[in-house]
């Protein structure tokens, strides 16, 4: 079969992963979403693989990793340098740079404004100008972000220049820190595939990126925004410390603000030969960077970002012309990480994870940045523009005050700089710990930084990574939330203290530190606690450690990847309300239908059995929900062989989906019955049951159950067959669904709301008007699980709306609701929520009753 190298946007989706890579099947998900997003197209993975076969590589590959000591930095280095050469020097297929050439021509077509197409000048093509960047299929997925490991490469022209930087982003795949950095994590080097995307450069007049969930207190009510003038990669590099803004998620209103000088701006230069550091202009200096309605309008697209994809984002946004655009969406892969700040500590000194707490609401509003708490007035308006130059207010102090809780109570102010603190800056990666400083001004001193040490530099780059994973603790002059030290910090789960200005100068070798690096304060000395609880707080913090919240209300988890079932196991939860298909069939990368037209089925049956296995005995023996392939066509169709068997659909939401597909292809579904079966009887784990989803109509079902037990899996005591509730029918049939055999409901809230207001949730016109908590979802709720529980059919919620909401949770519980499942990050959040309603509820009918 011929191989196909070039998707557009418009092609691919979240379930693309092994064609473009996790960058590129996030820009094709978020484009046909309708999100504002420049176009552009992906050169597929499996040119990369043509490409690494044609010219012999992978053996050469495999000979100079093989064996290889990654602590060595000399040879890890030769490796690196020898992998790259010989990609740089091997000849790229015609057959691709052809494919590529004519894209190119395409997009430049499509590209609009006088600057992005011009005439041939100073002997360069001419064209659009776009990036070109990396799209690893190890990149941008829930469990690594591999922050900084490939290369990307801006403002590139015409067809030559395309081509070369398809060629230097597959060879970047080899750099010596990607190499150091997937053996640390176990991937194979011939495993991890790469996409080049190719993307229209957006030219920003201010750019950033914001987390949708704030990433330091780990507050899912709080969207964090940073910005600054120019190109992003003013920010991502830690070059400047941009400002800092956190938004109410509810009300898009801006909760605070911390406005930071910027004294430098990176540009496209005019000749279009690559960037300039420029001076920002002095009137423009201290000024608010983005206003205050921007900010809104960008929050409120990234909440439609995260209400897209179900899981909170890091995403990265430009400003051109006064137009948003979205350039990049990723799973936020550290929220599990909490600290706490008397955590204690593991072999090495580094706070045990396993150990901590979630943040108390006294915690959560001592925020990372110590001047969170400030608010000032600015102007406002819909983007920037040079003349939107705002300037700080002049009551905004430079330096914070911290409190300083005593044993006995006592409130101690301590001004940053004095006796007890030295200086101050952006807490990127939550924590304390205490070491002597290492001073590093040169990636070739990265060697003195020994276990234990608190590294202190400018700004680390992806090739400090092995001296980060030594430190105790990170500080740095420069950055931001989102340069290269918080990201990969928040990773390591090392502490980290961003854009403190003159750490490098403040601080001195050897010298013994504390760092703070939730509050982003840095000490003098060695301090056993960097702030003391009251009697009352130890009290309290015994008794929640000694044991979790007990609910009548049965506690459950999401989980889509079974690589992370052992670690989220260990959480205070009741079972698995919601086991996603679609990661692990994307895993396999092929289509269904494929595996069966070449005989090769077994090879999805195993693959799928593995990974329910894994979740089934991390959980054993508590009860595992799978819920069946809810994948529509368009994502389907990017899997291999998609295209050859999926139809396409206007409109592959209430499309060709869910139980509808199963009736009309049952040997595909019968694929996934028997791994379902495999991992009951072979293996042993009787804690699987399977739920349906999209079921339209009671028939649907009826017809689905007669498959389900045709395969030999009949309702018993430890199998049981239930069914999502997210679609109006199910809530207006729900008697009749309960008398053809629905075992149980699980309510999917987000996809309810939507088709019962007739809402498109993704869409940022009229997102501001999707709520769970309408009228009319309560009244369905309500009417769901009463109809529900008069046959004993048991009724569940799996969504975040009971975690986000305290009210959502009391409607439920007052409702009588069974479970309720949310993600692992949220779970004690959770707990917390519903034993308060729950005790609500009790006092409310025990006062009715007096």
């Amino acid at each position: 079969m011929a191989i196909k190298h070039i998707y557009w946007f418009g092609e691919l989706g979240k379930g693309s992963l092994a064609i473009a890579g996790g960058k590129g099947a996030n820009l094709g998900e978020m484009a046909n979403a309708g999100f504002p997003v420049p176009e552009g197209y992906c050169v597929s993975v499996e040119s990369y693989r043509q490409f690494i076969l044609l010219n012999n590589l992978d053996a050469f590959i495999k000979k100079k990793t093989e064996n290889l000591d990654v602590e060595d930095s000399a040879a890890l280095q030769k490796a690196s340098d020898d992998i790259k050469s010989a990609m740089m020097g091997a000849e790229m297929p015609k057959e691709i740079s052809d494919a590529i050439g004519a894209a190119y021509e395409k997009l430049s077509a499509q590209a609009s404004g006088v600057d992005q197409i011009l005439p041939t000048i100073s002997g360069f093509e001419g064209g659009a100008y776009v990036a070109v960047r990396s799209s690893a299929t190890a990149e941008d997925v829930p469990e690594a972000s591999f922050a900084g490991q490939q290369s990307t490469y801006l403002n590139v022209r015409g067809t030559a220049g395309v081509v070369d930087a398809v060629k230097r982003c597959w060879a970047s795949l080899f750099e010596a820190r990607a190499i150091y950095y997937r053996i640390q994590n176990g991937f194979d080097h011939l495993s991890v595939g790469l996409c080049a995307v190719v993307q229209r450069m957006v030219n920003s007049d201010a750019s950033g990126v914001m987390f949708t969930v704030d990433p330091i207190s780990q507050d899912h009510g709080r969207i964090v925004i940073e910005g600054g003038l120019g190109l992003g990669e003013a920010i991502v590099s830690g070059m400047i410390t941009p400002d800092h803004f956190e938004v109410d998620k509810n009300s898009l209103q801006i909760i605070s603000k911390q406005v930071n000088a910027q004294e430098k701006m990176i540009v496209r230069r005019r000749d279009g030969q690559g960037n300039d550091e420029l001076d920002v202009p002095q009137e423009l200096v201290e000024a608010q960077k983005v206003s205050d309605g921007a900010v809104m309008e960008i929050a409120s697209i990234g909440r439609s970002i995260e209400r897209h994809y179900g899981s909170p984002q890091d995403i990265e946004w430009a400003i051109e012309g006064g137009r948003t655009y979205i350039v990049q969406s990723r799973p936020i892969t550290t929220l599990d990480r909490k600290t706490d700040d008397a955590a204690p500590e593991n072999a090495d000194g580094q706070p045990n994870p396993d150990s901590t707490q979630s943040p108390s609401a006294d915690a959560m509003a001592m925020m990372a940045n110590p001047q969170s708490g400030l608010s000032s007035t600015y102007s406002t308006g819909s983007s920037f523009s040079p003349s939107d130059s705002s300037l700080p207010s002049s009551n905004l102090p430079s330096t914070p005050t911290i409190h300083v809780v005593s044993p006995s109570g006592e409130s101690t102010a301590v001004k940053a700089g004095g006796d007890v603190a030295l200086l101050h800056g952006l807490g990127a990666a939550p924590g304390i710990a205490s070491g002597p400083v290492r001073i590093i001004l040169d990636i070739k001193e990265i060697y003195r930084v020994k276990n234990g040490d608190v590294l202190v530099t400018h700004m680390t780059t992806p090739d400090f990574v092995p001296a980060m994973k030594r430190a105790k603790a990170i500080i740095t002059d420069e950055g931001g939330m989102t340069c290269h030290a918080a990201i990969v910090s928040r990773e390591l789960g090392v502490p980290c203290v961003v854009g403190t200005r003159n750490g490098t100068s403040a601080l001195h070798e050897d010298e013994i530190v504390t760092v703070d690096a939730k509050r982003g304060i840095i000490y003098e000395g060695k301090l056993e606690m960097a702030e003391a609880k009251t009697p009352a707080q130890q009290v309290a913090e015994h008794v929640t450690r000694a044991s979790p919240i007990i609910t009548g209300t049965k506690i459950y988890v999401n989980i889509a990847e079974p690589e992370l079932a052992d670690r989220t196991a260990d959480l205070a939860v009741d079972g698995v309300g919601l086991l996603r298909a679609e990661f692990m069939i994307a895993g396999i990368g092929v289509h269904p239908k494929k595996l069966i037209k070449e005989g090769r089925q077994q090879e999805f049956v195993d693959s799928l059995a593995k990974g329910l296995r894994k979740v089934c005995a991390a959980f054993y023996p508590r009860p595992i929900i799978y819920r069946a392939t809810d994948f529509k066509t368009n994502e389907y169709r990017n899997l291999e062989g998609g295209e050859e068997f999926e139809p396409h659909e206007e409109n592959p939401m209430i499309g060709y989906r869910g139980c509808f597909r199963y009736i009309k292809d049952p040997e595909e579904f019968a694929l996934e019955l028997e791994a379902i079966k495999k991992v009951r009887e072979q293996y042993g784990m009787k804690n699987l049951h399977l739920m349906i989803p999209v079921v339209r109509t009671v028939h649907e079902f009826t017809q689905v159950k007669k498959l389900v037990e045709a395969s030999g899996l009949h309702k018993s005591r430890d199998f049981k067959l239930g069914m999502m509730c997210e679609v109006p029918s199910n809530v207006i049939l729900a008697e009749e669904f309960c008398k053809a055999g629905a075992d149980f409901f699980s309510i999917g809230s987000n996809d309810l709301t939507q088709l019962t207001l007739g809402i498109d949730r993704d869409n940022p016109i009229v997102a501001e008007e999707f709520d769970e908590r309408d009228d009319a979802i309560y009244q369905s709720l309500k009417h769901v699980i009463v109809t529900c529980h008069k046959y004993g059919v048991k009724v569940g919620i799996c969504g975040q709306a009971p975690s986000v909401y305290p009210e959502f949770a009391e409607k439920l519980v007052d409702y009588g609701i069974d479970s309720i499942s949310v993600n692992p990050d949220v779970v004690d959040l959770t707990r917390k929520v519903v034993a308060s309603a729950e005790m609500r509820a009790l006092l409310e009918r025990g006062r009715k009753d007096e």
